[in-house]
């Protein structure tokens, strides 16, 4: 037994596109690239039917019938007095026809039009999805005439959930239960959402092979992703016996490109549906889907909107006060609405500010060190002690964190909590017995009686747009935190250094542009959110316009401000591991640029240097985001940081292969204000470098730049190196 143990897997894995066979409720003719035909299915009076009834199809030029978009319908022929509907499409090199017995006309009676007539007035007026698939269920077992039929959706870990159902009398009920993901392998689900119907009229048939003359022929070769016609896995035929039924059809809902769910239709005896019927079914399955994305699409609108008008009053809140973040657990209302939690926590180092329902102060604290070490800037889990064990202790009240991670230097977090909600699930058959291996092959399950499960150690999930407004805040929180950080440094004593009318033109800035800059923005956001609708086009652009103005004030301002603090803020040395800090660094920018295709060359190793951890960090900060800027118009981004070492000491150099620049103008780079790039092309402030500068050179260190235009440059520095480094290195 063990050694068939492996076939489980393989399950996953059979070539359920390429069976080499069809379903016995059909003909099929391939037809090489001239229209001769190259193989046929074995349920052919003999070969020369097939290709007599091909002949009656091609009128027109292959290319012209088949773009290989899929399936489409070819009309009606008559191959020995017996009308046939024909359906053809492009697999590959080979043109596939399938054939069926036609159905007589019915005009405006036909099931599309009754769809029309039935379906879409009440789908228009269905206010839920819960109430789209209920009516879905009705009407496709009202067109199909199934015994039953269901509508379940998939969740993030591939379960479907039943929906809603329409069944008769006689049939097993499956409504609110689940089935286990494994019921639909991930390759299933692939044809699912590449072709949108298939129907099995029979779960007994016995499948028909394609047949040929030519040498060389392998049927399992063709793949049949398109066909209506196409012979499904033993596995799944045996799968519907167990269940009762002898007949079923699954129809897609994809939403967004993303397979949703199915509707599924059963029934206890063998059954065909006409052409006509199955195609109205399919579109069923696109109306169905399209409102669905559309219910979807406005909920995820209507839910960002309220966001970020809560993200507004936060940052609102501390913009008024001391800016410092433990005032957000000061005013817990909108911080705890925002993710709907019930509890959070603001983390610096090893002081920690709670609001609502926590864990104790010492388990946030090793909780957020172990969050911190993953170097995400947002970080959520809905099963928290799956991943961190010693949750368990307090899953009552942290079953769900979403953290935000606003530093990467200092353990600066804000956390929050959801307590454990325990469900119970009930599944059709117990999912723990999901396949069994007897005679040589893989059976599926036999029972599908109800069974339930009781999950716990989980909280409500975090929606997406929780999470995304949970890093818009982040990103309006890193510019308070940074602030607040360089207030709580020491007092610079190196006076001489500081431009004094920028010092006093900086503060008059800070206290009399920032507040009113950020004031435009918030007023302008809550404008356009509280009278958009009633606003002409033209005045929302004029809106966008002052915003964007407002906001590269504000960054103008800021790094003036910051750029004049870097002359009066104390350096604090410390040995600093560039090593790791670059690491961090391409870490984050190749997270914010990951649309762009950068090729980060880190040489090893790279020196230890005695400097201020921070201002290290600002200047390395610099450096590769302008090498990451100026190779923007680049393919393939290249960037290099190597060591650095001369007479005066050790430090980096970043080279790259961006846009370059003239040597001769080298001496401006490191000014204020000097920009040697039209600011259309590539945006900034003008003041980077000459924070570089600036830092590189308090700590007695010096600065350089190469470059050539058109074939990229490369900035460095050096600084002194410290007695207690001056020894021999291994």
């Amino acid at each position: 037994m063990n050694a068939q143990l492996p076939d489980l897997s393989l399950c996953a894995q059979e070539p359920i596109r390429l069976p080499g066979a069809i379903q016995p409720h059909g003909w099929m003719a391939v037809l090489d690239s001239q229209g001769k035909l190259a193989a046929w299915s074995a349920n052919w009076r003999n070969a020369d039917r097939a290709a007599e009834a091909a002949a009656l199809v091609l009128r027109g030029q292959l290319e012209d019938l088949f773009g290989g978009d899929g399936p489409a319908a070819l009309g009606r022929i008559d191959v020995d007095r017996t009308p046939l509907d024909v359906v053809g499409h492009r697999s590959g090199e080979w043109f596939v026809l399938e054939f069926e017995p036609a159905t007589a006309e019915t005009g405006t009676r036909a099931p599309i039009y009754s769809l029309a007539r039935h379906f879409l007035p009440q789908l228009q007026r269905a206010d839920s999805v819960q109430s789209l698939a209920e009516l879905a269920a009705v009407e496709i077992k009202r067109l199909s005439g199934f015994g039953r039929a269901l509508v379940y959706r998939f969740d993030g870990e591939g379960h479907g959930e039943v929906l809603a159902e329409a069944i008769d009398p006689g049939y097993d009920s499956y409504e609110s239960h689940h089935f286990p993901a494994a019921d639909i392998p991930a390759q299933a689900r692939d044809l699912y959402r590449l072709n949108h119907i298939r129907l099995i009229p029979d779960a007994n048939y016995a499948p028909v092979p394609l047949l040929s003359n030519r040498a060389g022929w392998d049927a399992g070769k063709l793949d049949l992703s398109w066909a209506g016609l196409r012979s499904v896995s033993p596995v799944h035929l045996e799968y519907m016996r167990n269940m009762r039924t002898l007949a079923s059809m699954s129809v897609s809902i994809v939403v967004r490109g993303r397979l949703w769910g199915l509707i599924s239709c059963h029934d206890h005896d063998p059954k065909h549906l006409p052409f006509q019927t199955r195609a109205a079914c399919e579109h069923l399955g696109w109306l169905l889907s399209l409102q669905i994305a559309a219910k979807e699409d406005n909920a995820e609108v209507a839910a960002r909107l309220e966001l970020r008008q809560l993200t507004l009053q936060i940052v609102s809140h501390l913009a008024e006060g001391d800016a410092t973040l433990q005032r957000m657990v000061q005013e817990p209302a909108p911080l705890l609405r925002m993710a709907q939690a019930t509890g959070a926590a603001v983390v610096l180092n090893d002081e920690c500010w709670t609001t609502g329902d926590t864990p104790g102060r010492a388990q946030i604290a090793q909780l957020a060190k172990w969050i911190a070490a993953k170097g995400q800037e947002t970080w959520s889990s809905d099963r928290l002690p799956d991943v961190f064990p010693e949750a368990k202790a307090y899953v009552d009240r942290a079953a769900g964190v979403l953290a935000i991670s606003i530093s990467q230097v200092h353990q600066h977090l804000v956390l929050w909590f959801r307590p454990e909600l325990v469900t119970t699930i009930r599944w059709a058959g117990d999912p723990r017995k999901e396949l069994s291996v007897s005679e040589g092959r893989i059976h599926p399950r036999q029972s599908f009686s109800s069974w339930q499960e009781q999950v716990r150690d989980r909280s409500a999930p975090w929606t997406a747009a929780q999470v995304s407004a949970a890093g818009e805040l982040r990103n309006a929180l890193i510019g308070i935190v940074l602030r607040r950080a360089e207030e709580m440094a020491e007092v610079a004593t190196e006076l001489g250094r500081v431009n004094k009318e920028l010092e006093a033109f900086s503060y008059t800035v800070s206290h009399d542009l920032r507040a009113p800059m950020r004031h435009i923005a918030g007023y302008v956001d809550l404008v356009q959110d509280a009278e958009g609708k009633q606003l002409s086009e033209r005045s929302m652009r004029y809106l966008s316009h002052v915003k964007d103005a407002a906001a590269y004030a504000g960054h103008l301002v800021d790094a003036l401000l910051d750029f004049s603090r870097m002359g009066r803020s104390a350096i604090k040395r410390a040995r600093v591991d560039t090593r790791l800090l670059v690491g961090e660094l391409v870490a984050e920018f190749s997270h914010q640029e990951g649309g762009r295709k950068i090729e980060w060359d880190i040489a090893d190793p790279l020196p230890a240097l005695w400097a201020d951890p921070f201002l290290m960090q600002v200047a390395l900060r610099n450096l590769l985001g302008n090498a990451v800027k100026y190779t923007r118009t680049r393919d393939v981004a290249r960037i290099r940081i190597s060591a650095a070492r001369n007479a005066e000491g050790e430090g980096l150099e970043i080279s790259d292969n961006g846009v370059g620049f003239q040597q001769k103008y080298v001496a401006k780079l490191f000014g204020v204000f000097q920009r040697l790039h039209q600011a259309e092309d590539f945006e900034g402030t003008g003041i980077g470098l000459a924070s570089v500068r600036r830092i590189v050179e308090r700590h007695g260190g010096a600065v350089w730049a190469r470059g050539e235009p058109g074939h990229g440059a490369a900035f460095g520095f050096t600084l002194p190196v410290a007695k207690a480094d001056a020894k021999p290195r291994r």
